[in-house]
């Protein structure tokens, strides 16, 4: 499967965006779906997740109270509403699947299907 990240854009501090999330060539409703980051000259790093059903979710310390994590499995998508950006998450962000189903994990080495990922520029 191949995940596909959408939604980026360049916002001031303070702005919202919502990123989307789709999956070509395997339905990914089984799959638990994580939002990662890579910021210029730092390493990857974990955003959220969301489990194959949706009911489970967990949240960076960073991002957490400003982001959410969503899905909707009839239509195949998985969503990140980040409100109150700052300077610090602009990134470039991946959305990935686990590889296994019905898993919950954060760990990066478990998650397939890393996409081109979508650019998030936070400016004043």
């Amino acid at each position: 499967v191949q995940l596909q990240a959408s939604g980026g854009g360049s916002v001031q501090p303070g702005d919202s965006l919502r990123l989307s999330c789709a999956a070509s060539g395997r339905t990914f409703n089984k799959y638990t779906v994580g939002w990662f980051r890579q910021a210029m000259e730092k390493e990857r790093e974990f955003v959220a997740a969301i489990s194959w059903s949706g009911t489970g979710t967990y949240y960076a310390d960073a991002v957490k109270g400003r982001f959410t994590i969503s899905r909707d499995n009839a239509k195949e998508a998985v969503f990140l509403q980040m409100n109150s950006l700052k300077l610090e998450d602009a990134a470039v962000y991946y959305c990935a699947a686990v590889r296994d189903p019905e898993t919950f994990t954060i760990s990066p080495a478990a998650y397939v299907g890393w996409g081109q990922g979508t650019l998030v520029t936070v400016s004043s």
